[in-house]
């Protein structure tokens, strides 16, 4: 299992919001050896976010052959012509390492500040994702929809990958969502607040019938988990804390789902919730520090990472 680091965009408390702050963490999981780095996306929030492609953006420098992943951006807030070309100068300026993970996003504030109808956002991502992968790919054909059209656009200079980044789908798991990545997906991304792995390993291999009508192949498709927020300690009481006065305030979820989905206490808990995730089929997950960020990616390094199975 491949494990990449999120970055620490959200404030649940005392958060510096600086660019020392960003590339110390960047640099921290190169040295620890973590396989990515990934971001997410909102435009507002109940606590302060900083903006995800402009943070992915500057740690490229730093983060040396790491992998950088957006998990996920929103085509249909930001619009896919603005977001391809955001794409596409992240996948050139790191020389082509760039995994373009999208979604429709899940905030009706978004919506509304940007004054797209939030129903709408499911056909909408349909033809964002077309219109992107015209975009990133410089194909000659444009793509012409209902809501999108590229025609006309030609956007240089051109992202380092062949044919642009790939362009995973997120989908929390229903059907209707693994039909969409199956159908237009380069990849699928999950969310570790919204699964477990006994439904993980259920739609994963709903996913691979599916993938075979689109002419895609189940072996090699990829997959991975994102918004695994976690807190490493022994300690009860400082569990508890973090668990009700950081994460149950921010996250849109009820206490007890929240308490069996995400890794907040010893480290043994936390080895074992991604060996269950590895044995479902998860190829890569992607963690989420939600206090002491650099010294929670020590402690995942030398406390999780050796008793993963």
């Amino acid at each position: 299992m491949n494990i990449g680091a999120h970055l620490p965009l959200m404030d649940f408390g005392g958060h510096p919001y600086t660019l020392e702050h960003l590339t110390g963490y960047a640099t921290a999981a190169v040295r620890l050896g973590f396989d990515a780095l990934s971001v997410n996306d909102h435009m507002v929030f109940s606590v302060p976010w900083l903006d995800g492609p402009t943070a992915l953006a500057a740690v490229i420098d730093c983060s040396e052959d790491l992998a950088l992943a957006t998990t996920v951006s929103l085509p249909v807030v930001r619009g896919p012509v603005q977001l391809a070309k955001t794409l596409g100068a992240i996948d050139r300026l790191s020389g082509g390492r760039l995994i373009a993970a999208v979604g429709p996003g899940s905030s009706r504030q978004d919506y509304a500040f940007v004054g797209i109808d939030f129903d709408e956002r499911w056909g909408r991502l349909e033809e964002a994702v077309q219109a992107l992968r015209t975009l990133l790919s410089g194909a000659d054909e444009p793509f012409i929809g209902r809501y999108y059209s590229t025609k006309g656009v030609h956007l240089e200079p051109r992202p380092a990958q062949e044919g642009g980044p790939p362009i995973w789908v997120g989908s929390w798991g229903s059907a209707a969502g693994l039909r969409r990545v199956a159908r237009i997906g380069d990849g699928w991304l999950a969310s570790a607040y919204n699964t477990t792995p006994a439904t993980f390993a259920d739609a994963w291999s709903q996913l691979r019938e599916l993938l075979p009508k689109h002419g895609k192949d189940p072996k090699t498709f990829p997959n991975a988990l994102a918004t695994m927020w976690f807190h490493i300690t022994d300690n009860e009481k400082e569990a508890d804390r973090v668990m009700r006065e950081r994460l149950v305030p921010t996250i849109n979820r009820p206490e007890e789902v929240l308490r069996e989905r995400l890794p907040v206490g010893p480290p043994d808990r936390f080895a074992e919730m991604l060996s269950d995730f590895a044995d479902a089929g998860v190829e890569r997950v992607f963690i989420w520090p939600v206090l002491g960020e650099v010294d929670q990616l020590e402690r995942f390094a030398n406390t999780v990472r050796p008793l993963i199975t």
